[in-house]
């Protein structure tokens, strides 16, 4: 039984102890839980001031029963345990029978539509917030996808996501777990598959050169915004500025597709798990952020306007942790704006999640352009 509000399911991993940092800047007590508590003391122990932070750690086994029982007197779990498809169903189950709200940083489509229709109407029946998916590469361009929709109007979103670093070991084992996977992009309200080996090339904002981006397994923002009554098509795109590390992604694909789809499941997951081990073993640096920038683009439309939101930000991981740790210190003070499966923006509001983003300096203040028929109404 927890006796901390928060649990970080996951602490040991890059993002799991940006998340635990930024607990410690809200002054929220929290547990640090995960399978080895040697480990979670050694990497904690490293973790700028966490002197000052409130927490315990505790060693927990990946079962419902073990995960239920950690969860007992909790209000909140952040979980970084991924892959989210494989191992995610036993932390959100056991926060459905402990009474508590979930969230994680997965970047899985098929997690995120597998939990909406499996858990997201029993955590609503509860009032209780599922939240998967708040992270910077979605939540973001969601924020800047949510400012264009308030001119009203436009109902079609194009959402490039793109940041300058290299994938966590945990997001390298999440992008080789969504090759084997169909994804979706919206269309009329409905989901149609992106074809394995798209592409494409984009214009970045604030650069002469173009890059390449990828569906990116499709992203959350389709599933998100599937049954807004204000949009009826989304596409979202996105990667990393380096060229070559988005050609080899789309070589790895192809490999997949002809290669290791056929396999049995539990072949496919141990050649994709083995490499993506190859290309990332290790701990990436802590983010500069002179050098890791993200940016996020959305062009919205419709029949008589445009919109075009950009937001350029720093250290795109830690933008992660912060909101991960936000959505903690929100949930123990004040309800979601929804219950079950929700967004980050959703349940606690695009600009609010803005504001605390800006706060932190993280991100610049958006660049909104609008030119829509509604715009010159009064």
């Amino acid at each position: 039984m927890s006796k901390k509000p928060v649990v970080i399911y996951g602490v040991t991993g890059y993002t799991g102890r940006l998340v635990a940092e930024y607990l410690r800047e809200h002054r929220v007590p929290f547990v640090a839980a995960g399978r080895d508590a040697r480990r979670i003391k050694e990497v904690l122990d490293r973790v700028p001031g966490i002197e000052n932070a409130d927490y315990e750690i505790a060693e927990v086994e990946h079962t419902v029963e073990a995960l239920t029982k950690l969860m007992q007197g909790a209000k909140v779990m952040c979980n970084m345990v991924g892959p989210f498809m494989k191992y995610g169903d036993e932390a959100v189950e056991a926060c459905l029978n402990a009474g508590a709200h979930y969230t994680d940083t997965n970047g899985e489509q098929n997690w995120m539509m597998h939990a909406e229709a499996k858990w997201g109407q029993k955590f609503a029946d509860k009032n209780l917030l599922l939240a998967p998916g708040i992270a910077q590469m979605y939540t973001t361009g969601e924020i800047a996808a949510n400012l264009c929709l308030e001119t009203p109007g436009l109902d079609t979103l194009d959402i490039l996501v793109l940041w300058k670093g290299f994938p966590t070991y945990a997001s390298t084992q999440t992008i080789f777990s969504i090759l084997t996977a169909n994804f979706y992009y919206l269309e009329g309200n409905q989901y149609v598959q992106w074809s394995p080996t798209a592409k494409s090339e984009v214009v970045v904002p604030g650069q002469h050169e173009t890059a390449m981006a990828l569906p990116w397994g499709g992203t959350a923002h389709p599933v998100w915004f599937k049954n807004d009554p204000r949009v009826a098509n989304v596409k979202a795109q996105g990667g990393v500025f380096a060229r070559a590390v988005m050609e080899g992604v789309v070589q790895i694909a192809a490999v997949v597709e002809e290669q290791i789809k056929p396999l049995p499941k539990d072949q496919a997951e141990k050649k994709l798990s083995e490499m993506a081990a190859s290309l990332q073993a290790g701990m990436p640096p802590r983010e500069n952020p002179r050098e890791n920038t993200s940016v996020d683009s959305v062009h919205a439309s419709g029949p008589l306007g445009r919109a075009h939101c950009v937001i350029h930000g720093v250290c795109n991981y830690k933008q992660t942790g912060l909101l991960q740790a936000y959505a903690a210190y929100h949930l123990l003070q004040a309800p979601p704006k929804r219950y079950g499966f929700a967004s980050g923006c959703q349940a606690f509001g695009h600009r609010e999640l803005l504001g605390v983003l800006q706060s932190f300096g993280l991100v610049s203040r958006p660049e909104l352009t609008v030119n829509a028929a509604s715009a010159r109404i009064g």
